[in-house]
């Protein structure tokens, strides 16, 4: 057997451990073709900043996941909510955190939901993968008729195709919600019999009424089976509106991109931030911020407010469900932040911003 054979083998083992499988044959996504870039080399996407890690260095995270990982909760009890309003027409912007990293944003009449995940499991299969531990904040069905989707990546949690295919099917106005995310998973999309989507390179903007879009680059990679590693492209977004920027970043490790937002489009009346899913360092800093970092993120793209995200919903990684909420208190209190400045909100809470 060829030592590619042997280590395909491998990584399928290991992508089974953690749930990681695909919604089409081959346990993969399609992959984008077009011409070559900065940040494209015909085949895969990759960073600006180095975030390779070896398949060696996979496996000392995977295999040993369950017998290192603090024990979460099997369960929590809690009761979604309600939306108030069906859309924000005033000067005002209303955001309400449902779980992991999506959040519904209502803004200038405009409904936007971000990486979509109402299902169980972060995995196309309903027996195996990370199993979410609570409610979302505010049920399906009970969200408010949603003209944008954002989606960052195709990593299972933040691309969910039952989830995307539900919402489709319930918008009560007969236009589907649009679907924005990063070059190469309108493939999937498409073959999901999902309608409406836009696929976009960095720093591509695209405008829905008076809303500007625009795909921002992230530190981070993208992959739903073994062939596809890389072959779409990942991304944060920034919403520009008349009452002010909201920063978006999906997953991300820290680098250079928090800055370059800032320089390239101004401060932030909000900005999302992922705390969640970053233990052990040693393998997770390239993808994903710590809290430390996500403040360090908050500073850097000037923020007026963040709001952290991808956090106690699914088990992805080491840390206990408790910890990135104590490591983020601490790393404000260090800096002498405010927390009511970078906050962590409750399930199906809506917060106002006002300009």
């Amino acid at each position: 057997m060829s030592k590619k054979n042997k280590q395909n083998i491998l990584l399928l083992i290991s992508s089974m451990l953690l749930g990681v499988f695909s919604d089409t044959p081959g346990f993969a996504a399609p992959g984008y073709k077009g011409p070559v870039t900065d940040h494209f080399d015909g085949e895969k996407f990759y960073n600006r900043v180095d975030s390779d890690v070896g398949l060696i260095d996979f496996f000392r995270f995977s295999l040993p996941f369950n017998f290192i990982k603090e024990d979460w909760p099997d369960w929590i009890d809690s009761t979604p909510r309600k939306i108030s309003q069906p859309r924000q027409t005033g000067d005002e912007i209303s955001v309400t955190f449902i779980n992991h990293s999506t959040v519904l944003i209502q803004v200038d009449g405009v409904n936007i939901l971000t990486d979509p995940i109402f299902t169980q499991r972060t995995s196309s299969l309903s027996w195996i993968g990370p199993k979410r531990v609570r409610n979302p904040g505010v049920n399906i069905e009970d969200l408010p008729p949603l003209d944008v989707i954002l989606v960052t990546h195709n990593h299972y949690d933040h691309l969910d195709i039952e989830s995307l295919q539900l919402l489709q099917a319930q918008n009560p106005e007969k236009q589907p919600p649009l679907i924005l995310s990063g070059l190469g998973n309108g493939l999937l999309f498409k073959d999901s019999q999902l309608t409406d989507f836009k696929d976009l390179d960095w720093e591509q903007l695209f405008q829905f009424k008076n809303i500007e879009f625009v795909f921002t680059e992230t530190r981070h990679r993208s992959g739903r089976g073994i062939t596809d590693q890389n072959k779409t492209l990942w991304g944060g977004f920034v919403i520009k509106t008349r009452l002010g920027n909201i920063y978006f970043a999906g997953d991300t490790g820290y680098g250079p991109h928090f800055k370059n937002a800032r320089k390239t489009h101004g401060g932030f009346i909000l900005s999302l931030l992922p705390i969640g899913a970053y233990e052990p360092r040693w393998f997770m800093k390239i993808a994903h911020l710590n809290p430390e970092e996500a403040v360090s993120a908050h500073m850097d793209l000037n923020a007026q407010k963040s709001m952290g995200i991808h956090f106690g919903t699914f088990q992805l990684t080491y840390e206990s469900i408790d910890q990135p909420i104590m490591d983020l208190k601490k790393a404000l209190k260090d800096k002498q932040i405010p927390e009511t400045d970078f906050f962590v909100p409750e399930f199906g809470k809506t917060h106002i911003l006002k300009p």
